[in-house]
């Protein structure tokens, strides 16, 4: 037997059917306002969850690229620095060779002694070097100066390391060690030792002594190339992995907006569309609803 359809029924019918196109239509015009076709998480649960992890990547993919900008930063810094230690061993080396030729009167030694006096404590200088306020020769001890101007070469410098994250599961330390770089305090090619043992051959005339500080020097500028190539090796490390973290953006960049983004064209046409079926709902609406009894009685 089938069932009575009452004029209530085909009115909630309507109503219901109305608020389901309105629902549409809301949606598309948000979206079109927006651009993104996930604006809460009801538009699309899946794609929310992809999103959200997009996300995610790009954040922590932020962090290690400005850590990679700090690590090649604070390198540099420590490269120019050992540059100039560089030059500087290059002229304490030609003192040495002028100082090493037997026609030297004492006076003119005298005033080789005192430039290798004057390079001496520009050394220091170039050994406390800071950047950014820290130490950048005393490991962790970033807040100390680590060469003393009485007696550098007794100094000894933190061996820590300072350490950044420049991709999922990779650290790597930037700092160098003073020490790794002038030499320990009981090294006999210590710099600070080398120069003040050349300092006093000079002054006493001693020309076996400035050849045994000359050869000292040789020895310290080899292990100071290699803590130099050791720098150079690391940059081109961090900046491959700075490459590699611009393409990682680039391609996750792509695929959240594959994911949020709107098809504009589509979505337009869509909207046209729920509009179009909107005025074919009232259309039919208005004859699907009779005219009551006080439309009867005017």
């Amino acid at each position: 037997m089938a069932s009575r359809v009452t004029q209530s029924m085909l009115n909630t019918q309507l109503i219901h059917n109305l608020n389901k196109n309105m629902v549409r239509m809301d949606r598309a015009q948000n979206q079109l306002a927006t651009g993104r076709q996930i604006n809460r998480p009801s538009d699309d649960p899946v794609g929310i969850s992809y999103s959200m992890r997009y996300r995610s990547e790009l954040s922590a993919n932020t962090q290690y690229s400005e850590n990679v900008d700090s690590a090649i930063s604070w390198l540099e810094h420590a490269d120019n620095t050992a540059n100039q230690i560089g030059n500087l061993f290059h002229s304490v080396r030609e003192l040495a060779v002028q100082g090493a030729n037997g026609t030297n009167p004492q006076n003119a030694l005298n005033a080789i002694a005192s430039e290798v006096d004057q390079l001496r404590d520009q050394l220091i200088t170039l050994g406390n070097s800071q950047f950014n306020g820290k130490s950048i020769f005393n490991g962790q001890m970033t807040d100390m100066t680590p060469y003393s101007k009485t007696n550098p070469a007794a100094s000894t410098t933190d061996g820590g390391k300072i350490v950044f994250e420049i991709g999922v599961g990779v650290s790597i330390s930037v700092n160098v060690s003073g020490n790794a770089i002038l030499g320990d305090p009981t090294d006999a090619d210590n710099a600070f030792k080398m120069m003040d043992d050349l300092h006093a051959a000079l002054i006493s005339g001693n020309t076996e002594g400035i050849n045994t500080a000359l050869g000292e020097l040789d020895t310290r500028v080899d292990k100071f190339l290699e803590v130099r190539a050791d720098i150079g090796a690391k940059v081109n490390r961090i900046e491959l992995a700075g490459d590699r973290l611009r393409d990682i953006d680039i391609n996750v960049k792509q695929l959240l907006s594959k994911t949020e983004d709107a098809d504009m064209a589509e979505l337009i046409t869509k909207l046209k569309t729920d509009e179009a079926v909107y005025q074919a709902s009232l259309s039919v609406g208005s004859r699907i609803i009779q005219p009551s009894l006080i439309d009867f009685l005017r």
